[in-house]
């Protein structure tokens, strides 16, 4: 996947690789052989006896893999190496056994299958965490006020809590999409050539449903050789989610600018130095996070490609398109987790930096809310006037805006100083804020 193993962690997770390593691809392929044979023999199809005999022999020690490969590089198959390699680690006998009525794309789609459950599993105890951080967060800044911006600048005032439950409601959101789309993806496959398994006749069926039995996989209603939706699905859920990791990611990194101040990476000696400028903290965790949610949204568009396959069986590329979509959006998918779970668990939050940004350019921030004070009393027209003026006055002259406000006599007939001050706090104006993160916590 990488030009180096040196950048490989910080793209990726250790255990992930782990999952879609070569032992473990070769491991899946033999528990999917071994399940065949385990199915077969329960139903007479093969002799008594045979499937202890092949899981005895189904061990990744047992394969020759440089040998596998070769012959891989010569045949451009790899489930016929494969079997050629067990077959050897059986006696004569049993060999006869291996692979009995079953085609490539059965053991490859079945492992694949496998590798994504394992993936899943890793993939989901990150995103738990990533949830019950945001939800630390949500809770523990209900309340801290914030400047909320729009277009790149101040516009009104937010809690920093509403900010993080904005982020956990959209991950709660992929969680669940994670959950529905097991159901559907969890699904083991051997069906034979064409998909019809007319090599077992009439107990093509019954051997399905017990080899899926073994393996702890759904059953298809029908083949789906050329029927990869589920697996787009997958890589298009993992391209929202790195999207959505990639926002929070870079949200962090704005305002870790120094002229904003309000979050940061959490930092340890070392970390995001630059070569040359001694002072620097650079958002060094945020970076990888942005980079593989883009890469993430060309492997989804890959899969989508791969779903336009032709007859009972594709031969056009769209199945090696899959031998690197699928590993590699496992891999990126679980670098964005693991970086974005230490962030967020970690993450330092400016709280007086916060209620400071508020006042820049003396609280002009808070113009809406004197607008808003004074409209029940003269109409919305008449005090957005009123306080544009003002804020044009404040914004020109250099002043605050409550000293703007209260130098214009038509506002002060109408609003005493002591109502100024209680439209100009901040607290005063983050509307719902603090009931929505109420509401998003008790989803978690």
């Amino acid at each position: 996947m990488y030009s180096f193993t040196y950048f490989q962690d910080m793209f990726s997770d250790a255990a992930m690789r782990q999952v879609f390593s070569e032992e473990s691809r070769i491991q899946k392929w033999l528990e999917t052989e071994v399940a065949l044979a385990v199915a077969q023999e329960q139903l007479g199809i093969i002799p008594q006896g045979t499937s202890d005999k092949i899981k005895t022999a189904a061990k990744v020690q047992h394969i020759d893999q440089a040998a596998m490969k070769a012959e891989f590089d010569r045949v451009g198959f790899p489930i016929l190496p494969f079997v050629h390699q067990l077959n050897k680690a059986c006696d004569a006998e049993t060999a006869r056994w291996v692979h009995y009525g079953a085609t490539t794309q059965d053991i490859l789609d079945t492992g694949t299958v496998l590798q994504m459950r394992d993936g899943l599993h890793i993939a989901e105890s990150y995103l738990n965490q990533i949830i019950q951080s945001l939800a630390d967060l949500s809770r523990k800044h209900r309340d801290t006020p914030m400047a909320g911006r729009t277009f790149q600048q101040l516009a009104a005032p937010i809690t920093f809590g509403y900010k993080a439950a904005v982020w956990l409601d959209e991950m709660l959101r992929h969680r669940e999409r994670i959950q529905q789309l097991k159901h559907r993806l969890l699904v083991g496959q051997c069906s034979g050539a064409v998909g019809t398994f007319a090599t077992l006749g009439d107990q093509g069926l019954k051997v399905q449903e017990l080899m899926m039995a073994a393996l702890d996989l759904a059953v298809p209603d029908v083949s789906w050789h050329v029927a990869r939706d589920t697996w787009a699905e997958l890589t298009s859920v993992f391209a929202m989610m790195a999207a959505t990791l990639a926002k929070i990611a870079q949200e962090i990194a704005i305002l870790m600018r120094s002229e904003i101040g309000e979050l940061s990476e959490p930092f340890e000696q070392g970390r995001g130095a630059s070569t040359t400028l001694p002072q620097k903290r650079n958002p060094i965790t945020c970076e990888p996070i942005i980079a593989n949610a883009h890469k993430l949204r060309e492997l989804s568009s890959s899969q989508l490609t791969s779903m336009i396959q032709e007859h009972e069986r594709g031969a056009l590329g769209q199945m090696h398109l899959e031998w690197m979509v699928i590993p590699e959006s496992f891999l990126l998918i679980s670098g964005s987790l693991k970086h974005s779970a230490f962030i967020l668990k970690n993450l330092v939050v400016a709280e007086q930096q916060m209620k400071d940004n508020i006042l820049l350019s003396g609280g002009l921030i808070m113009s809406e809310a004197a607008m808003m004070g004074l409209a029940p009393k003269i109409g919305k027209k008449k005090a957005h006037d009123l306080v544009y003026s003002a804020a044009g006055k404040a914004w020109d002259e250099k002043k605050s805006l409550k000293e703007a406000l209260m130098e214009n006599e038509e506002i002060t007939t109408l609003l005493t100083e002591s109502d100024i001050d209680t439209l100009l706090d901040p607290l005063n104006y983050v509307g719902v804020a603090p009931q929505m993160v109420d509401r998003v916590l008790a989803k978690v």
